[in-house]
């Protein structure tokens, strides 16, 4: 997951391909265009992206991830924009109930739903089987 890149002013993801001079190269995850995204523009992995628990605690955003596909058995979640305010938290609730309702609000839960909904649609949620992959061997190698 830290190849895939949420980029600021835009609503899709990217895959990472490579890295230029000033900046990097992307491809869109779902129409496979490829453009730069230079250094001056927010760029963050997936992987780096958390979600606030009441406990003052974070989830990392591919946690939730997960939550949502064992809800939904591997579906498509609840579509965020056809369903209300109300709705899209009562969703959210179900996934991850000790979320921070007053530090995530729902435009936060409308790019979560939005982004796991375009990684399912492209047939990238095993991406988040690979990352467990890669925590258990990390953890292995630190024990030994």
């Amino acid at each position: 997951m830290k190849e895939i890149l949420s980029i600021s002013g835009y609503s899709s993801l990217f895959k990472l391909i490579s890295s230029t001079k000033n900046g990097i190269i992307v491809e869109d995850i779902e129409t496979k265009k490829r453009m730069p995204a230079y250094s001056s523009a927010k760029v963050s992995s997936m992987s780096d992206i958390a979600i606030f628990k009441n406990d003052g605690e974070e989830i990392s955003l591919i946690e939730v991830f997960k939550n949502i596909r064992n809800k939904e058995n591997g579906d498509a979640a609840i579509d965020p924009k056809n369903a209300d305010n109300e709705a899209l938290k009562q969703y959210f609730a179900a996934v991850l109930p000790d979320y921070d309702r007053d530090r995530v609000y729902v435009s936060h839960i409308k790019k979560v739903l939005t982004w796991y909904n375009q990684l399912q649609r492209c047939n990238m949620l095993e991406l988040l089987d690979k990352e467990d992959d890669k925590t258990e061997s990390q953890t292995e190698n630190s024990a030994e």
